[in-house]
């Protein structure tokens, strides 16, 4: 138990530090595995597992919130493959031009080539933490890190595999039935509640036939997990499991890295080449930023994304412990991954505080192209000359159109992110955009034209309403009417507390009432020519 009180003081004080001098947490239990670790003491067993189930845990979330689209864009596999393609030939040239100087001794070209290959990809973990905190998971420039990442990640397995030695089992092949036979067997998961049953099952989905199953046949147990939450992610109440599981998966990571510190004390050779390995991180970013680039996305979009995706993956680790046991890789290589991959979490921590105002400003810098250049999904998004905006166009957001336009004359633009109800709805005389309104991209791509003065927040979902707020306030606006439906009471008290101006309790014919209250709320400041846009 004294062990147990030692670790806690030791990780909460070194995470509390880092917070104070404005850098995630993260990089503060980092040096706490570090400083358990000079201190002697023993490093407990179950942190590895803590750290595993952390791990496996987070692969299941990102399944649960991600669309499968994401990884069909050119922006996604293009700029992964080319990727890992540059940084393996440009790293192993780098490396063996250290080895040259006498930074280390003589080592195969194999073994140059695998440490090049594990240093191009970038941590999971740290990315998808980062997005976490930053409520980005669902940007575009989050969907393009998240993608990359995955197909990172499937490169990463079979390096594993091939460092190994093993082949995947022949049964794997048996996944082919599985994997449907569990979509079926689950779609009414969703039944067991938001409780602890359905927190349990969330848990369970990821650890039995997720990881356990994956690993049996020979495959990534991590894959396994993120397999499980993409079969989840189209029933109803995905987002919540993802946000009910959200607190343990978060404590869990806390041991993973921990136990980087305890991988072993690096001598100074390993420090001098650990921190020359860091020297690839600013290459790393430029050339992100130029496929991207290449690609047509906005300056903002590839610079965000660029920084984000610039450090070391906690794989490199991970293939180092293999290949020190398997004799082919020596454990001067490991020590000096450990400061590379830990120093690279604090370089990227700096470049990737909270708020990305510091990034865009940068991205500001840049020579603009043509809306016409940009990717479609990256493009500018013109209002054109709307004087209310009504999120989310279900029954409630229709009857708010309708009301708005023909009762009290405002010009409606509706916003779904739905496209086939998008095409739908065009089809019946709708003035309506595909977004998702509660993506902070989405309103930094808005063009703002000085006429909008009312606001809808119609989505169905209360988290999605508040999400889209806050998204909203972000990026400034602040003035005019903004008010909303609410399904429950609870949640029009949530809604008032948070300024709105006009909350409406869902009932029949909720959508009239709410655009009548909005018009007239916004009547006395229609004359002073007040906008929110």
């Amino acid at each position: 138990m004294d062990v147990v009180v030692l670790y806690v003081a030791v990780v909460f004080g070194c995470g509390l530090l880092a917070r104070l001098i404005t850098m995630p947490p993260l990089v503060g239990f980092v040096a706490a595995g570090f400083v358990l670790n000079v201190m002697g003491v023993p490093q407990l067993e179950e942190l590895s597992l803590m750290s595993q189930i952390g791990v496996t845990l987070m692969l299941f979330a990102i399944g649960l919130r991600l669309n499968l689209r994401t990884l069909l864009g050119k922006e996604v596999w293009l700029t992964a493959g080319a990727h890992i393609l540059l940084m393996t030939v440009i790293g192993a040239g780098f490396l063996a031009g250290l080895g040259a100087l006498g930074a280390f001794g003589p080592e195969s070209l194999r073994v140059l080539a695998v440490v090049a290959l594990v240093l191009s990809f970038s941590s999971t973990i740290f990315v998808v933490k980062i997005l976490q905190d930053r409520g980005d998971e669902q940007a575009f420039y989050g969907n393009i890190c998240i993608g990359v990442l995955i197909i990172q990640d499937i490169v990463a397995v079979a390096v594993i595999s091939v460092s190994r030695g093993e082949a995947p089992s022949i049964y794997s092949l048996g996944l082919v039935a599985v994997i449907p036979a569990l979509a079926w067997a689950t779609k009414g998961w969703y039944r067991l509640g938001h409780g602890e049953l359905g927190a349990l099952f969330g848990i369970a989905m990821a650890l039995i036939p997720g990881y356990a199953l994956f690993e049996w046949l020979g495959l990534s147990g991590s894959l396994g997990a993120l397999v499980m939450g993409l079969i989840l992610a189209p029933r109803p109440g995905s987002d919540r499991l993802s946000h009910t599981l959200f607190t343990v998966k978060e404590l869990l990571l806390v041991g993973f890295f921990v136990s980087i510190g305890f991988q072993g004390l690096p001598t100074m050779e390993n420090v001098r080449v650990g921190l020359l390995l860091v020297l690839l991180l600013p290459v790393q970013a430029v050339f992100y930023w130029f496929l991207l680039w290449l690609l047509g996305l906005r300056n903002r979009t590839s610079v965000l994304t660029s920084l984000l995706l610039s450090n070391y993956s906690e794989f490199a680790l991970i293939v180092a412990t293999m290949g020190v046991s398997a004799g082919w890789l020596s454990s001067h290589w490991l020590l000096s991954l450990v400061i590379a991959v830990s120093v690279g979490f604090i370089v990227s921590s700096l470049a990737n505080p909270a708020s990305v105002s510091r990034a865009s400003r940068l991205a500001e810098r840049l020579p603009a192209r043509p809306p016409d250049k940009i990717h479609p999904e990256d493009r500018p998004i013109d209002v054109g000359d709307a004087t209310a905006i009504v999120l989310g166009m279900g029954r409630v957001g229709r009857a708010a159109c309708t009301q708005l336009e023909r009762e009290h004359g405002y010009r409606v633009l509706g916003v779904e992110h739905d496209p086939s109800r998008v095409q739908a709805l065009r089809e019946e005389g709708y003035n309506v955009i595909e977004g998702d309104a509660t993506d902070y991209d989405f309103w930094t791509r808005v063009v703002r034209n000085g006429l909008v003065q009312v606001i809808v927040l119609a989505m169905p979902s209360q988290h999605a309403n508040i999400d889209a707020l806050r998204e909203m306030r972000r990026v400034g606006y602040r003035q005019g009417t903004v008010a909303a439906v609410a399904l429950y009471r609870e949640d029009v008290e949530e809604l008032e507390e948070l300024g709105l101006d006009v909350v409406v309790h869902l009932y029949a014919g909720a959508g009239e009432a709410l655009a009548d209250r909005s018009a007239r709320a916004q009547a006395g400041e229609r004359a002073e020519g007040t906008g929110l846009l």
